[in-house]
């Protein structure tokens, strides 16, 4: 059974640091895109930050330059490192896997989903 658990939402000052945190199981943790989505209530879901199995990233332009996604093959963890937070990253995080086959993830349909956490940035 394929899970993803998120942990490390909470809440923060604008211009805090919070590093989320996702574990794997049951699929095969180095040949996935693994993302990172949010969504803010009233607004779509959206892709904040994403790493293929080759390593490379892509991050949301929203994003760029304050988040960094890493992932940690021997934990099966991937994690989402977010610096100068802003009231706009307020959301539900969720993280996300789909087997990869090649090219950039950005555009992959996830196959699956984490339960998300919660993050609330206070200006």
């Amino acid at each position: 059974v394929v899970r993803l658990v998120e942990s490390g939402g909470g809440s923060v000052q604008a211009g805090g640091s919070l590093t989320l945190s996702c574990a794997a199981s049951g699929f095969t943790f180095r040949a996935q895109c693994l993302g990172w989505f949010r969504q803010a209530p009233g607004k779509e879901r959206e892709g904040v930050a994403d790493i293929d199995a080759d390593g490379s990233t892509t991050y949301a332009d929203s994003v760029k330059g304050r988040f960094a996604i890493w992932q940690d093959n021997t934990k099966r963890t991937v994690y989402l490192q977010m610096n100068d937070l802003k009231s706009e990253d307020t959301a539900e995080y969720y993280c996300a896997a789909a087997r990869y086959s090649g090219g950039g993830c950005w555009e992959y349909d996830y196959d699956y989903w984490g339960q998300g956490t919660q993050v609330t940035v206070s200006s």
